[in-house]
């Protein structure tokens, strides 16, 4: 059987929350044969609290947004010059489970980093991928019915002060780094995007030829979500 083609969206800079509630949309209505999909975005600066996430690791949001969602974890930051990746995926079809998933995130997080020539690695009961003692790339999934929504967060070139006013994944005092703090230079993203989508591909599919189909148009959820002003009743 010829695998199914992986829809790549470029969402360039969207505000948050719309994102996310087209993302519940794409996961509540797709069907069995709905191509997988990778949403390539930017956020302007917000904080997200995961389903767990406690108060305490908030230390001083100011005036950057909080949004309490769905995913697991505690809280984040997302900001300019961090390359996000959903990975809105049907893990039943791919004959993968959720800790295999977190897996293939993080070592084509590491394979990418590794094309710049930053040495980069896991954590045992800590997701994401570290730098020496500080953390460069963050995950957060929610799964339900076997289909994956959210992802990953890279940070390229972020500003890194916002992440002083949280305790990062709910861990105090854990260092935050960046792609372009560690190589002292700048980074383009585009590049990294690129790289790491031909990384997502190698880990997700195993080898397997299947097409990043890359589409122009904002995905029709987000469309439906943003003309609305707010998300479709369930």
């Amino acid at each position: 059987m010829t695998p199914a083609p992986v829809e790549v969206r470029e969402l360039g800079l969207q505000p948050y929350v719309p994102v996310w509630q087209a993302m519940q949309l794409h996961g509540r209505e797709r069907g069995g044969a709905a191509p997988d999909a990778l949403w390539c975005v930017q956020h302007p600066p917000v904080f997200t609290q995961g389903r767990n996430g406690r108060p305490e690791h908030l230390l001083d949001p100011g005036a950057i947004p909080v949004v309490a969602i769905d995913r697991g974890g505690q809280v984040t930051y997302h900001g300019l010059e961090q390359l996000v990746v959903y990975t809105l995926l049907d893990l039943k079809r791919l004959g993968i489970g959720v800790r295999r998933l977190v897996e293939c995130l993080e070592q084509a997080i590491i394979d990418t980093l590794d094309e710049w020539g930053i040495k980069a690695e896991r954590r045992a009961n800590a997701p994401g991928v570290y730098v020496g003692s500080a953390k460069i790339a963050a995950l957060g999934l929610r799964v339900r019915h076997g289909r994956s929504i959210h992802g990953l967060a890279l940070n390229v070139a972020p500003d890194l002060e916002p992440f002083a006013r949280i305790n990062p994944c709910g861990y105090a005092g854990l260092p935050t780094t960046s792609m372009q703090a560690l190589l002292g230079e700048p980074v383009a993203i585009d590049r990294v995007r690129d790289a790491l989508l031909a990384n997502l591909g190698a880990q997700l599919f195993e080898g397997a030829d299947v097409a990043l189909r890359h589409k122009a148009a904002l995905p029709a959820e987000l469309v439906r979500v943003l003309a609305l002003g707010r998300s479709p009743a369930p």
